[in-house]
């Protein structure tokens, strides 16, 4: 990071991180892993990811770019963040601000650091910088949370977009008495705002769901549903047939009248699955930096 003269030698992590239960599409009926294909329209082949290019279509003509072409532009060469101005912290929208990073120090002496985040402090000022990431230029606001220096990327002004709602061009009346009680009202409710005093509920009522449905045997067999190691060849999953049969006779099986059950040759147990392998948990979008390391992100609480 540099502003000036001044250079700070920094590593970026997310400062954020996503908790919700990850959920995947299967075929409702036998539980079978529903998986999409990489199909060219042209030769009608399945495409690996990494035969994948991007490209620009303008409605007439397609311009493809490749890894090699994107990586050559100047600004994915330059890896430094650059100050370009000190502003007032308070004017900054909120709504403005996109992704969180912390920035850790990356040399022997932290003098630099720690004196860019006392001078922040100290002028109560909140660093508007450029950098890329990502083959994109980002624009962001370098701030202190805590004893740590951290990113907040900042959408670009035109990305933002302007309300007019003609309902609210009506004049309406409000009467002292009205906002009194308003402000009164308010007043009830007031408070310190304690992060750690709520929860996602949507996500702890689905846990719940999921556990009760595996306590009462309702869930699938993992490793016969979506086979062994969950591999793909083509965009299909290998012995994809059997593991249907030997899901579909299991489920036979188990609906069979008792008489009828004990006469039938005993199947090993299998154990049920709480949660699907790695390989067939959901699409997991592309991380723009590294998870923070453990000792940042316990500093970064204690000082928030």
């Amino acid at each position: 990071m540099a502003f000036g003269l001044v250079n700070v030698p920094v590593k970026l992590y997310s400062a954020t991180e996503d908790h919700d239960v990850k959920l995947h599409q299967v075929h409702g009926k036998d539980g079978g892993r529903i998986r999409y294909q990489r199909r060219c329209e042209v030769c009608g082949k399945v495409i690996e990811y990494k035969d994948i290019d991007k490209a620009y279509d303008d409605g007439e003509q397609t311009v493809i770019l490749s890894d090699d072409d994107l990586a050559s532009l100047p600004v994915e060469k330059n890896r430094e963040i650059d100050v370009v101005e000190f502003v007032p912290s308070d004017q900054i929208d909120p709504i403005m601000f996109d992704r969180s990073y912390y920035l850790e120090p990356d040399s022997k002496s932290t003098k630099a650091y720690v004196l860019l985040r006392k001078t922040l402090e100290d002028t109560d000022r909140t660093a508007i910088v450029k950098f890329a990431l990502r083959q994109k230029t980002r624009l962001a606001a370098l701030r202190v949370r805590g004893d740590v220096l951290m990113l907040q990327t900042l959408l670009w002004e035109d990305e933002v977009r302007e309300a007019s709602f003609p309902s609210l061009e009506e004049n309406v009346r409000i009467s002292a008495k009205e906002r009194e009680m308003s402000a009164a009202l308010v007043e009830s409710f007031s408070s310190d705002f304690q992060p750690d005093e709520f929860t996602d509920e949507y996500q702890e009522q689905l846990r719940t769901l999921i556990e009760a449905k595996i306590e009462q045997g309702e869930a699938v067999d993992t490793e016969a549903t979506f086979g062994e190691e969950g591999e793909e060849e083509g965009g299909k999953v290998l012995d994809l047939m059997e593991a249907l049969k030997r899901s579909v006779e299991k489920n036979r099986e188990a609906k069979k009248p008792a008489g009828s059950a004990a006469k039938s040759k005993e199947e090993p147990k299998r154990k049920t699955a709480s949660k699907a392998s790695a390989k067939d948990s959901g699409s997991k979008e592309e991380a723009d930096a590294e998870p923070a390391p453990k000792r940042s992100k316990a500093k970064a609480q204690k000082g928030a």
